[in-house]
């Protein structure tokens, strides 16, 4: 998301202040329409989600999704998914086995990115909002530079800072978005810094939309949440070896999961995208379905898992977790794989708080400990950063769980350390 290049055009633009100051006015103007478009594709994506999955099956007189559009719906989506990738520029946004965002996404490919995020995300893939969300705010940073007439070099750096205020409403605000954007841009070293600035105050402005400013309350876009946790008091030693445990795990469990997927994703060589793609959404809701058959909710093993957390936390047995942390994985992989579009972070932040909620149910763990945990092993492990997932889990957790943020950095540091050395095994 930031790179060698951003760095260097903010290091020109740092040799002139009035560079640096318009670059950060830009930014700052940028940060209002790209939470706008964020907080508009969320409602959307919740809305459609709604419909599909709790309007259309009470229309059809059942009170949950019936078995054929817990297995229909993401084959529909598959289709959906594959006209865009077909008819559209842009391929629909890049790949999520490339994690969350790459360089300035074109204009041309901005409706193509939603629309197959609309096919992906409602439908049931198990993909998050984050890589669309970040695609959409690269546009309008893309789209405010050509009516600023900037070079490339600078519309880089205002891409970077619109796909920061639209996903600063994910992630709890400006500042684990401009965390994200130090951890990405690591590799340009001081000419980073003036990178930065656009970026921050994009994601702060931003941020204004949705938690208000003075009488009014703000937006009430979906993010993730997870309410009621109860106050975790008194570190012990063994909640940091679970949360050594937890972070290895889900290391090696993410590792297995890429390698599936890539699997999945060379298939498309041999047979072609189109049966692969629709294969893949058929797979995913059979996945689901076979969960419920064994007791699980196929609305858990679907989706990306944001909203299904409590749901883990509170699951009645270890067998009822493993159930779920079985089909979503395997849901995960296809999904990365087959050809959906969307962001690879929350179904591993889901799994990786699956993982930690076994030590809830199994030992009596702390919900909150374990929530805290297992977002921070798992996005670790997934996005290959190591502060992100450590101040993220912080601020989900909040208050209740000051006083796990020891066993947060261990977990955080063990994942990824534990991905690191699995990267370098697999490259040997």
């Amino acid at each position: 998301m930031v790179d060698g290049a951003t760095g260097s055009a903010a290091g020109h633009e740092a040799r002139t202040g009035a560079g640096v100051l318009r670059l950060v006015l830009l930014g700052a103007a940028i940060g209002v329409p790209a939470a706008f478009a964020a907080a508009g594709f969320l409602a959307l994506v919740h809305f459609l989600e709604t419909w599909l999955w709790t309007d259309l099956p009470s229309a059809l007189g059942h009170r949950t999704p019936p078995w054929y559009l817990v297995v229909g719906l993401p084959v529909a989506g598959a289709l959906i998914v594959l006209a865009v990738r077909r008819l559209l520029p842009g391929d629909g946004g890049h790949r999520p086995l490339q994690g969350i965002g790459g360089g300035p996404t074109p204009l041309a490919a901005g409706p193509g990115v939603v629309l197959a995020a609309l096919g992906t995300l409602p439908f049931g893939a198990v993909l998050g909002p984050e890589a669309p969300i970040v695609a959409i705010g690269s546009v309008l940073g893309v789209a405010a530079s050509r009516l600023a007439h900037l070079d490339a070099r600078r519309t880089q750096v205002l891409s970077t800072a619109g796909s920061f205020s639209a996903i600063s409403a994910l992630f709890g605000g400006p500042v684990v978005a401009g965390m994200l954007l130090l951890e990405a841009g690591l590799a340009a070293g001081s000419a980073l810094l003036p990178a930065l600035v656009p970026g921050v105050v994009a994601a702060a402005i931003g941020y204004v939309i949705f938690i208000g400013f003075g009488t009014w309350g703000g937006l009430n876009a979906p993010g993730l949440t997870v309410p009621h946790l109860p106050a975790y008091q008194g570190l012990h030693l063994y909640d940091l070896l679970i949360a050594i445990a937890v972070g290895i795990l889900a290391a090696l469990l993410l590792a297995g999961v890429h390698r599936v997927a890539s699997r999945v994703e060379r298939l498309q060589q041999r047979f072609g995208m189109a049966p692969v793609l629709v294969g893949g959404g058929l797979l995913v809701g059979l996945l689901a379905l076979a969960a419920t058959g064994l007791g699980a909710d196929s609305t858990n093993v679907l989706f990306s898992g944001q909203t299904s957390l409590p749901a883990l936390v509170g699951a009645g047995s270890v067998g009822a977790l493993l159930v779920l942390l079985v089909g979503k994985a395997l849901a995960y992989a296809v999904s990365l794989g087959c050809g959906f579009r969307g962001g690879p972070i929350f179904p591993a932040i889901f799994l990786g708080v699956a993982l930690a909620a076994v030590a809830t149910v199994g030992f009596g763990v702390s919900p909150t400990l374990a929530i805290a945990v297992g977002t921070a092993a798992g996005m670790a492990a997934q996005a290959r950063l190591l502060f992100s997932p450590l101040v993220f889990a912080a601020l989900l957790v909040g208050h209740a769980g000051t006083d796990a943020v020891p066993a947060v950095a261990l977990a955080s540091a063990t994942a990824w350390l534990a991905a690191q050395a699995l990267t370098g095994r697999k490259h040997t």
